[in-house]
């Protein structure tokens, strides 16, 4: 009976001594878990306003979430006596490990969160990156999926993508088209040229602001170059460039303007004993 009395008043001394610290712990976690909700939404709400894609929130908010209330639960450990130093460590290595072993996992992970946030290109795009061409037909958490024009799936790993050069051709409105037409040395420059600004001047898919240029830009080998640049809307990039190449041989041909080609002479001797 006696030590019944005596580890009952320890408890009491126990509670007593520990009663403000669980209060003060239980307190801090209940504002704790109020705040970390605020800040949540807070970061929602910036998500939203920057557009980042829907299917990535939902997964920002978790590991946003995870993230502070962990910081909070070993806080509120810490404040009521819980040596919370070798947890700490043990979390620390686990974090570690996993990191190691998730390298190529998390390098995509994060590379597609710098993609959705800072948009450097966007679904429908046409891009050139590692190497590839090609329209975005998806941009996933981990990997871009895109459509070549021959309609090859490329899945791309986003790690690569963020960290590498990429070829955005449809972020601008406009674009130049530049070809390089060449005629033999013995017809007249002028005419040429002339004829080039002719095709120009009838196509009505070219804009005449910024104005087309034409220029002689080499004496080759076997034949005398023009540079022509012309501008237009991006969605009529290659319509134009597949036509002005028709239309040039076929003008030129009409004009009697020749567009040199390679050819070899062989000269065949006869050896006689």
């Amino acid at each position: 009976m006696e030590n019944l009395d005596i580890d009952t008043s320890g408890l009491v001394k126990m509670a007593i001594e520990y009663a403000p610290n669980l209060a003060l712990a239980i307190l801090t976690l209940l504002i704790g878990f109020a705040i970390i909700n605020s800040i949540i939404g807070m970061i929602t709400k910036i998500l939203k306003k920057r557009n980042v894609d829907e299917s990535l929130i939902p997964f920002l908010r978790s590991i946003f979430g995870v993230l502070f209330k962990a910081m909070l639960l070993i806080s509120v450990a810490s404040m009521v006596g819980i040596e919370t130093t070798s947890f700490v460590a043990v979390i620390g290595a686990a974090g570690l490990a996993i990191g190691l072993a998730l390298q190529g996992s998390l390098s995509n992970f994060a590379g597609g969160v710098l993609i959705l946030l800072f948009k450097p290109y966007k679904i429908g795009d046409v891009i050139e990156a590692q190497g590839f061409i090609g329209k975005v037909h998806e941009i996933q958490v981990f990997n871009t999926i895109m459509k070549t024009p021959d309609n090859k799936t490329i899945i791309i790993p986003n790690g690569p993508l963020a960290g590498g050069s990429i070829t955005n051709f449809s972020t601008e409105a406009t674009r130049r088209v530049d070809f390089t037409f060449g005629i033999g040395y013995s017809d007249d420059i002028a005419k040429a040229k002339q004829v080039l600004k002719d095709i120009i001047a009838e196509d009505g898919r070219i804009m005449k602001d910024p104005e087309p240029f034409v220029a002689v830009s080499e004496l080759a080998d076997s034949s005398v170059n023009f540079v022509v640049r012309v501008w237009c809307n991006a969605a009529e990039y290659w319509n134009i460039y597949f036509d002005m190449q028709e239309k040039v041989k076929v003008t030129f041909d009409k004009e009697g303007i020749n567009i040199p080609f390679p050819q070899m002479d062989a000269h065949v001797y006869n050896h006689t004993t």
